[in-house]
């Protein structure tokens, strides 16, 4: 089985027709006809149905394109690392980040790191924690932000944000003069919920089940910015990341501590046997004390301290 024969079942899978897949390759279509048959001989399976001069892909060659274009994604990634070699050296970092700390926090981090100062390309993706873990194993990233309740196996891991999730309304709520909100607030209004799913959202729907409360969810969304937005525009209030929701105070969003705890750790992740650069090192310190600034702002709107952070040597998971 040649490489070449699988770049054209591909092309032919994309393009749907040998002609538009021999354009796409630059070859004729009788060489692409040919090299097809001749994959599908290699692999002594029957990828396509002859209909009426149509090809038409089996059942097998739709489970085989999964397969070949993790294949080529692989390749193309290697391709573009080549590249970023060629134009920057060892000068390029690649993080990925939960999106609670990736929308706001980890570009105030960048700026304050100072690219312009620095010979490096920067990638940086906000992503799903899962993502990240997948991508750090699989060595497309440097390190990478993610929630501590998934699995980390395989992967060195620190404590970067241990925090308490905030509660967040707009000013034309009615609690928004109320400085803490105890389980009794939380269940008296339509709340903006997080997908049952969260880990966050069950942890207070416990807190507040012990009380003998419950909430009334008028909204679910995934994501703590979501959770912001809707509050912002007077659907309900809702429980936030704290240092999410800081990106939403000069827009006129309020945050107020609750009686009870709801704790939240992320954590940072890193690839075993792989040492990070001088450059990777050093945005991690900015990033702590992008952190600590952070934190004391957040003490500031709250009135207290309800988070902390945390700092350790990495472990292996």
């Amino acid at each position: 089985m040649e490489k070449r024969d699988i770049e054209v079942f591909r092309a032919v899978m994309r393009a749907g027709t040998t002609s538009q897949a021999a354009t796409l390759l630059g070859v004729s279509q009788p060489a692409v006809s040919q090299s097809l048959r001749k994959f599908e001989q290699a692999c002594e399976l029957r990828l396509f149905e002859r209909v009426r001069g149509r090809l038409v892909p089996t059942q097998e060659a739709l489970a085989l394109m999964v397969e070949v274009d993790r294949y080529f994604t692989g390749l193309e990634m290697i391709e573009h690392r080549i590249r970023s070699l060629k134009s920057f050296g060892l000068g390029r970092l690649a993080i990925g980040s939960l999106p609670a700390l990736g929308t706001g926090f980890m570009p105030r981090a960048i700026a304050a790191f100072g690219l312009d100062k620095r010979q490096i390309q920067l990638s940086f993706q906000v992503m799903s924690s899962r993502e990240v873990y997948q991508q750090v194993s699989a060595g497309q990233l440097d390190f990478g932000l993610m929630a501590e309740e998934l699995s980390v196996a395989g992967l060195e891991h620190s404590p970067f944000a241990s925090v308490c999730g905030v509660i967040v309304m707009n000013a034309q709520h009615p609690l928004a003069r109320k400085k803490v909100l105890d389980p009794n607030d939380l269940a008296a209004h339509p709340f903006i919920a997080l997908n049952p799913e969260d880990v966050g959202r069950r942890a207070l729907e416990e807190a507040l089940a012990a009380q003998g409360k419950v909430l009334r969810p008028v909204i679910e969304t995934p994501y703590s910015n979501s959770v912001c937005e809707f509050a912002l525009n007077g659907v309900g209030m809702g429980m936030a990341h704290p240092v999410m929701a800081l990106d939403y105070l000069s827009r006129g969003l309020l945050l107020k501590p609750m009686a009870f705890d709801i704790p939240a750790t992320s954590l940072l992740v890193f690839r075993p046997g792989m040492p990070l650069s001088d450059n990777a090192k050093e945005l991690l310190r900015v990033m702590r004390i992008q952190l600590d600034a952070d934190f004391k702002r957040l003490r500031e709107v709250l009135g207290r301290s309800p988070v902390s952070a945390v700092s350790r040597a990495p472990r292996r998971g």
